[in-house]
């Protein structure tokens, strides 16, 4: 085909070649179960079927729209993206293959500074939810800073360990957590329709909808609907790319990661709707626990049974704790490719690149990965003037995570041409829509809808994080260049990065 001919496609292909070649040293740990396993855990957040239950009647429209607008359209785009390309690094290729290394590179930095962030929090919110599901006896453990540092160093260096074991191991901590997950959502729903045949409540009406207010004679309402929806999309329902990282690593990768995000997305989708239908049948919205609402519905919907409701507490608590466990070892094992596949590219040293020996996993990167996460969250813990620089950093974790998406629906609105991607007109329309939704909840993240001392001054923070975290991502992408002239005899000349127009 003439398509083939272009200079930007074949150097496209070359650079998938070479990227190949590379990752032929992995073992192909990943199957078809496990891929779905991890897209569970992954995507499916237990604290949204509380904030969708906020709204009320009104959940199912603001899941339905989500979807539609957002969950759908990215399922689309990496399935296709990933057929094309199934390359170790997912984003990171994709990105870097359609447009060029610096996008690419920033694209790798943000998703590595968003997962660090996440991953920050794990010892302290580990060591809470254990604290609970011990009982009153073990509320110390939740408040002692040195049982908090001395365990999240523990748990850290556990999931290192396991990391560094490569998927062979950490595929099976992944699925007991995708178990575990799927084990709690099916008590949290089906203990309705229980409670229903068994008299302990009148009825349960799992798909009632409602059409909220959208109207612009009332502009707050309005924000805060928009806001609403913009946090259901780009809060619970992503994900799906970051399993593509681990592509190298897949048996049948090209087929499997699409596979698995068909298979998974429609059983996601019916966790939120029908987790929080079950939510609201036992808890009026304004009781609604933010931070414990599958608890919370648990506890009183086995209370009616006569069932002691601490119990049923502690293993529902036993449970989501495996799966936070198994969400933060997919979070480093994922992270920990990222600067191993820029190291490929020269974009920073080899010593991100080195494989240990035996079981072929880049074990710096692992270790380097885990030890950020860990510095930051015990800084967090052991600082007392933190907890604003927390919610700063949490709010700019989101606006990272959000800015990667941006650039992947970009992808097939802009670049299709250029990496040989066939993109029909509903998938232009589907990226273009979810690029608006993360558009969308960029601008209301950095715009606060709740009260703050200052709205500009909360803006300007948040931009100032922002921007400081995307100009050390743009110095050391610097640097990398420099490392690349060098070893180029001088030469400035990229290896994928085409002159625009040739494409």
């Amino acid at each position: 085909m003439a398509d083939d001919q272009t200079p930007a496609l074949a150097a496209v292909r070359r650079e998938e070649t070479r990227v190949e070649e590379r990752s032929a040293l992995f073992r192909k740990e990943l199957g078809l179960t496990d891929l779905v396993l991890t897209q569970i855990v992954f995507v499916v957040g237990t604290i949204w079927v509380g904030t969708a239950a906020k709204l009320g009647a009104n959940q199912l429209f603001f899941w339905l729209l989500a979807i539609l607008t957002f969950y759908l359209p990215l399922a689309a785009v990496v399935i296709h993206l990933n057929r094309l390309m199934p390359l170790e690094g997912g984003l990171y290729q994709w990105a870097k293959l359609a447009f060029n290394d610096f996008v690419g590179f920033m694209v790798a930095w943000d998703l590595w500074i968003f997962a660090i962030l996440v991953m920050s929090g794990i010892g302290l919110t580990v060591a809470t939810n254990l604290s609970y599901a011990l009982g009153p006896g073990a509320r110390w453990m939740a408040e002692n800073k040195w049982f908090i540092t001395a365990f999240s160093c523990g748990l850290v260096g556990t999931l290192v360990g396991i990391s560094t074991r490569g998927l062979s191991v950490g595929k099976w901590v992944h699925n007991a957590g995708g178990v575990l997950l799927l084990l709690t959502f099916l008590m949290l729903v089906g203990l309705p329709f229980v409670s229903v045949l068994s008299g302990k409540i009148r009825s349960f009406h799992p798909f009632a909808f409602a059409v909220p207010s959208f109207s612009l004679s009332n502009p707050e309402l309005f924000t805060k609907n928009l806001n609403i929806f913009s946090k259901l999309a780009l809060g619970a329902l992503t994900g799906f790319e970051y399993v593509a990282i681990l592509a190298g690593e897949c048996k049948t990768p090209a087929r499997n990661i699409g596979r698995s995000v068909i298979i998974a997305a429609p059983i996601i989708a019916l966790m939120f709707i029908l987790g929080t239908a079950s939510v609201l049948a036992f808890v009026r919205p304004d009781e609604v626990d933010l931070i414990g609402p599958i608890a919370q519905v648990l506890s009183r919907g086995f209370g009616r049974f006569g069932v002691v409701a601490a119990n049923v507490v502690s293993i529902a608590i036993l449970a989501l704790i495996g799966r936070l466990v198994a969400l933060m070892s997919i979070y480093l094992t994922a992270n920990g490719r990222l600067p191993m596949v820029a190291g490929w590219d020269d974009l920073l040293p080899p010593w991100f690149t080195r494989l240990h020996p035996r079981y072929k996993t880049p074990v710096n990167s692992i270790v380097l990965v885990g030890a950020t996460a860990l510095a930051l969250g015990l800084l967090g813990i052991a600082g007392v003037g933190m907890q604003e620089a927390n919610q700063l950093l949490d709010n700019a974790a989101g606006i990272f995570y959000a800015s990667t998406y941006v650039v992947l629906f970009a992808i097939p609105l802009f670049a299709a041409r250029r990496i040989g991607l066939r993109a029909p007109v509903w998938l232009r329309v589907a990226a273009a829509s979810a690029a608006l939704v993360s558009l969308l909840y960029i601008a209301l993240t950095i715009v606060p809808i709740v009260r703050v001392g200052s709205r500009l001054g909360f803006a300007a923070k948040l931009i100032g994080v922002a921007l400081v975290f995307n100009l050390v991502g743009a110095a050391l992408f610097g640097a990398g260049r420099r490392r690349q002239r060098v070893q180029n005899g001088g030469s400035d000349v990229p290896r994928v990065d085409i002159e625009p127009g040739t494409a």
